[in-house]
């Protein structure tokens, strides 16, 4: 099955110059590798060179590339590529969908008690529990384990394995034994969520696990007890966050990333890939760290002198130059 340029301007706008909306596009491709019938992207003027060798039928580009691409042939000219592109393979995938998913896969188990909107769809060998909420239009792909009283709202997406509401991480230590703290609070997911393959967020002690509409969660992500993430925060794959850390919205944290308990993170934060967050971050920005392993004592007193390094640079660069204009050399 195959568009016409014309049918994706229709759909998502964009001006289409150098070629007709009658041209069929039969796949989306790379840049680099895509020919005739194939539409491709270039977000990244980087790969200009690629854009001027590229036998596409077409290419979606920003308008500072348009007279380069207009030499080579049609083009699609929008604001951010990149989003056009995301856009597109929306497009497309609805356009090539065999059917719409709804309903509830026989090899699922579903407790009596569950509510599950008639839009929803819950997939193979998945398992809502006792008193569970799934929103309209969400997905429960295969091998999605909903614990009780958790709540999923409108249009999410939970890919395979994800455990939602598994016991938080409680124990109380007792004269060498552990104690477990019942975990009584659940989790709640807003709208327009998604949840990556094997991801675990775990119900609350006493209150729930947020997470608020529009989060994006990638794969073997470790969310624990009572966390609390913000609107519109993604995060990307093997991050771990422990309990009780709220993070702010527009948030962007990186792989590897790890936060410990208890820390409050401002909105709009960056956290880069295999960043040890281990205080909490008050305002916005960019925030990198990795540190050496070592014993507790050594660690705390190199980490104290570590963050002293810049200002003691300065203080030697001072020194320096007030050595240079004040000591004469010697007369020989």
């Amino acid at each position: 099955m195959s568009l016409r340029l014309g049918q994706i301007i229709e759909e998502l706008g964009g001006s289409l110059e150098g070629g007709g909306g009658d041209i069929e596009i039969l796949r989306i491709a790379p840049l680099e590798t895509a020919g005739p019938g194939e539409l491709a992207f270039l977000n990244n003027p980087r790969y200009q060179n690629q854009l001027a060798a590229s036998r596409a039928a077409c290419v979606i580009v920003a308008p500072v590339m348009r007279e380069l691409a207009l030499a080579r042939g049609a083009c699609i000219v929008t604001a951010d590529p990149y989003v056009y592109f995301a856009r597109l393979t929306q497009l497309w995938k609805r356009a090539h969908a065999d059917r719409e998913l709804r309903g509830v896969h026989p090899s699922a188990v579903v407790d009596p008690e569950a509510v599950i909107d008639p839009t929803a769809y819950v997939g193979p060998l998945c398992v809502v529990e006792r008193g569970a909420r799934i929103g309209a239009h969400t997905v429960l792909k295969t091998r999605v384990n909903v614990g009780e009283r958790c709540t999923i709202g409108e249009r999410c997406i939970i890919h395979p394995g994800v455990v939602i509401g598994a016991d938080g991480f409680g124990f109380a230590p007792d004269h060498g034994e552990w104690v477990k703290i019942e975990q009584l609070g659940a989790v709640r997911i807003g709208n327009d969520v998604e949840i990556g393959a094997n991801t675990c967020i775990d119900r609350g002690a006493l209150e729930d696990t947020v997470i608020e509409d529009h989060v994006k969660l990638d794969n073997l992500i470790q969310i624990a007890h009572n966390v609390h993430i913000g609107h519109h925060t993604a995060m990307a794959g093997c991050t771990a966050v422990a309990g009780s850390t709220k993070i702010g919205a527009h948030c962007m944290i990186a792989g590897a990333a790890s936060i410990i308990g208890h820390l409050t993170i401002a909105d709009r934060v960056h956290i880069s890939t295999n960043t040890v967050v281990m205080r909490s971050i008050p305002q916005a920005g960019h925030y990198t760290g990795v540190f050496p392993f070592d014993d507790n004592a050594s660690w705390e007193k190199n980490a104290a002198t570590l963050r002293q390094l810049y200002k003691l640079r300065e203080r030697v660069k001072t020194l320096e130059q007030t050595i240079k204009t004040t000591v004469r050399p010697l007369k020989t």
